[in-house]
């Protein structure tokens, strides 16, 4: 794995000049690198290269070990942030009875609402073989009753004595902005009748 490369501080920077700019922001100019480190230092600052490739590189003025503070609790909220998607499995059996379908389907609703995907497995056993219809058509139920909340991402296959599907959450919508009604006239005030403003 590729390193990023350490940002300089201070006596790490080993260039004779650097574009430097202040710890408010404004452009201070083209500098000897000695020179805008006793500036730095006369406030209390930090010089940090932020631009090691520019000519000459380009530094500010700033507190570095504040700024390091807070990029790294940027980088932990991102992360918090970040929806890892999950591969959910529910089992079923051919002939499952309505409590555990809906027991099952609305799990798979929950995971579906978490953006995870879903697998749905029909296992067959014994003479159960001999039916395989039965889970077909079961399959098919499932996935018209998710078809508001999910689109198939695997069809159902055949894979020995079970057949599977993979379903993934849709697309969240974006609400649309509320359409602002338009405001109402006050019942008589200022309609015209046909012969003119009615008298108030």
């Amino acid at each position: 794995m590729n390193r990023q490369p350490e940002t300089r501080v201070n006596e790490r920077i080993r260039v004779p000049q650097v574009r430097v700019i202040g710890d408010d922001g404004s452009q201070i100019g083209v500098l000897p690198v000695r020179e805008a480190l006793t500036m730095a230092q006369s406030k209390g600052l930090d010089l940090v290269e932020v631009s090691p490739t520019a000519r000459p590189p380009v530094c500010r003025i700033m507190d570095y070990g504040k700024f390091k503070y807070e990029q790294n609790l940027r980088a932990r909220k991102a992360k918090k942030k970040q929806h890892h998607t999950h591969l959910k499995e529910i089992k079923m059996r051919p002939k499952i009875d309505d409590h555990d379908y809906d027991f099952k389907m609305k799990h798979a609703r929950t995971f579906l609402g978490d953006r995870d995907k879903v697998k749905f497995t029909i296992t067959f056993r014994g003479r159960e073989m001999a039916h395989t219809e039965i889970g077909h058509e079961l399959m098919k139920r499932i996935l018209a009753e998710l078809v508001d909340v999910a689109i198939v991402e695997s069809p159902p296959r055949q894979e020995g004595r079970s057949i599977n599907a993979v379903v993934m959450p849709k697309a969240q919508k974006v609400a649309a902005p509320a359409v602002k009604a338009d405001s109402k006239v006050p019942d008589g005030a200022g309609v015209a009748g046909p012969n003119g403003p009615d008298p108030t």
